[in-house]
């Protein structure tokens, strides 16, 4: 894939589909800013992979729930490189109850993690990107916004608001050169699903009409699809990478 852009920071990228796809981005050599919140030594070792293959990468160490820390961290990439030509908005968490037994703690949690982080982001980086008139977001966000999902009300407001919001920045953004999409994954073959009884593998995958879930690679390279110079008309997008569970 072609990118007129020099560098990307991916949020949450020490491990998961965030290392995924910071590496699929290093190896179409773009420098990879690998971030991370607790995870130094998960972070070292991307950065390391991608530079044993022959890629750049920084490591970048911060909480996306701190507006200050997130607005910190890329001016430190803008004193690094220059610029900030990409970002992938991929950290988050999850915090599962059932309606009826979520605190509104926990409800706010999820939301500050997953929406206001991703929305500093976008923000940001779109203040950084306007004075070159050139950049693109994609922010991770998930079948659960699109569906819902019970125990999970504050994850699919969360995931749900990141595709709406998504839609908002493309339209202010679209004028500067600047575009955003999103990306809804379904079910994808990572570190927590491996846990998974092998009933409850069977179960969900009965329930795509793939019958598997997905690769993170193949979440990475959707992602590094609307980046890229091949998607330069896209923007304001909801990429589904759901097997076909979701066709709505």
């Amino acid at each position: 894939m072609k990118f007129s852009g020099n560098n990307v920071l991916v949020t949450g990228s020490s491990r998961g589909i965030g290392a995924e796809i910071a590496k699929t981005l290093a190896g179409f050599g773009l420098k990879v800013w690998v971030h991370y919140r607790s995870g130094a030594a998960e972070a070292d070792a991307v950065k390391d992979a991608i530079e044993a293959a022959g890629g750049k990468a920084a490591v970048i160490g911060f909480d996306v729930s701190d507006e200050a820390a997130f607005v910190d961290a890329i001016k430190t990439i803008i004193d690094s490189d220059g610029e900030l030509s990409y970002l992938v908005n991929n950290a988050g968490i999850t915090n599962d109850k059932l309606a009826l037994r979520m605190k509104t703690e926990d409800f706010m949690s999820v939301i500050n993690a997953n929406l206001t982080s991703c929305f500093v982001g976008c923000r940001e980086s779109m203040k950084v990107m306007r004075k070159k008139k050139f950049g693109s977001v994609v922010n991770i966000s998930s079948i659960i916004g699109e569906t819902g999902n019970a125990g999970q009300t504050n994850y699919a407001a969360s995931k749900g608001g990141v595709i709406a919001m998504t839609k908002s920045f493309a339209i202010e953004a679209a004028t500067s050169g600047i575009r955003f999409n999103s990306v809804t994954p379904g079910f994808i073959a990572t570190e927590m699903t491996e846990v998974l009884a092998d009933d409850i593998k069977d179960g969900i995958n009965a329930k795509i009409p793939m019958k598997r879930m997905g690769a993170a690679s193949e979440v990475a390279e959707a992602t590094a699809f609307l980046l890229s110079d091949h998607a330069s008309y896209i923007t304001g997008e909801t990429l589904k990478v759901n097997g076909g569970m979701n066709m709505a």
